[in-house]
């Protein structure tokens, strides 16, 4: 269905029917993170059913800076006066990922934590059903084991209702993001609300890349806010950073002759090294698991703007002819000595979220935002950014 199809009225009276034939007098809950799909879902369903509706924001720590309080406030000023109920969770979902490193691991704990809590809360409450705002990507992303999607359950062989006590009624899960927007619009959500840039449903999770630690999960809030605010009027659809550990190796002979050969740097000297932390890709509509290569800096003779500019057009061809690795990445901002981690800077245009195209930024904007970060930041060595496009890469690195 393509937008100029999509008929918003004709689906909200359909749906409408849907739910309240589904749920009839009983009580359902629905998570609420902020993001368009979770709200225009909430929005439609009490619509349908109005009180017999619960809506919760469950703070699992892996959110953005202050981002429990500043949600619940939004959603209950006018026109939405949409009831939030915060449950507090943290201890839950970190002890559930504390070890893992494996990004699937990952997105599974944090699944059985998350349906676990709302259980929890369903039982107390009375709550048979639960709402989800699964959307067409999420449903495809899952079933093709590009990356578990924690929103994803019977379509994957798990029962809910056996497992956790309640069915699971997912109203618009045949839409992509941009009809969900213009429905969004449709039931009266703020355009700063209908435009607002997707996040994770694990939220920081699959931005702090391998293992969860408190003190690097710190850096990662403190970083994201920055590159959040510099990037909010880039243009790009989506922005954010990630976390990685700072563990690299220098890269083999080969991968440096044909990094300069498709960057035309044939009389430069290139330093490139393999960052240790692996991020998922996507090939053949299928998940992989691989290391990403950075180029260090350009070379001095060069134009940094022309090699930016280059190494994003070039980059899904270097990925595709080196399928060992999921990304390639050019450094630009570093500090002095050792430490502990890096941040990779991630900003796309996209239609769809299927696909997505690396956004080209000035050099000097990234220079001055990686400055920021590093200078706000002592446990960061070196600041990236990913010049991949979606595929090969997926949008988040996990």
């Amino acid at each position: 269905m393509s937008n100029v199809d999509f008929d918003a009225d004709s689906f909200i009276e359909s749906k409408l029917n849907e739910i309240r034939e589904a749920l009839g007098e009983g009580r359902a809950l629905i998570a609420v993170s902020g993001g368009v799909d979770s709200t225009t879902c909430a929005l439609l369903t009490r619509k349908a059913i109005g009180k017999n509706l619960l809506c919760v924001f469950i703070d699992t720590g892996l959110m953005r800076k202050g981002e429990p309080e500043n949600v619940k406030r939004s959603l209950a000023k006018p026109p939405l006066k949409l009831p939030l109920k915060i449950i507090r969770a943290r201890r839950s979902f970190m002890s559930k990922v504390r070890g893992l490193t494996d990004a699937e691991d990952k997105r599974k704990a944090f699944r059985e934590a998350f349906y676990s809590t709302l259980a929890i809360v369903a039982e107390k409450e009375g709550c048979n059903w639960l709402i989800q705002g699964t959307i067409a990507p999420d449903l495809i992303e899952t079933r093709g084991g590009v990356k578990t999607q924690h929103n994803v359950l019977e379509q994957i062989g798990i029962d809910p209702k056996k497992i956790y006590g309640f069915k699971v009624l997912e109203p618009i899960s045949t839409l992509y993001k941009p009809q969900v927007r213009i429905l969004s619009r449709r039931l009266g959500l703020p355009e700063s609300a209908c435009e607002r840039q997707p996040f994770p449903g694990p939220g920081l999770l699959v931005r702090c890349v391998g293992e969860v630690k408190p003190g690097k999960l710190s850096v990662l809030k403190e970083v994201t806010d920055i590159v959040e605010r510099a990037f909010a009027s880039s243009g790009a659809q989506q922005y954010f950073a990630a976390v990685i550990d700072n563990r690299i190796a220098d890269a083999p002979g080969e991968i440096v002759r044909t990094l300069k050969s498709t960057l035309q740097l044939h009389d430069e000297i290139l330093n490139v090294k393999i960052l240790q932390s692996q991020a998922t890709g996507v090939r053949d509509g299928s998940r992989i698991y691989g290391r990403m290569v950075s180029i260090l800096s350009p070379p001095e003779k060069s134009n940094p703007q022309t090699v930016l500019d280059r190494a994003i057009s070039k980059s899904a061809e270097f990925i595709e002819s080196n399928p060992e690795y999921t990304r390639l990445l050019i450094e630009t901002g570093g500090a002095r000595g050792r430490k502990p981690y890096s941040a990779i800077i991630r900003a796309v245009n996209t239609e769809d979220y299927m696909t997505a195209r690396p956004l080209r930024v000035p050099w000097t904007m990234l220079r001055r935002v990686s400055s920021r970060i590093l200078n706000g930041n002592l446990s960061l060595s070196t600041v990236y950014y990913d010049l991949t496009p979606k595929p090969p890469a997926t949008i988040e690195f996990e």
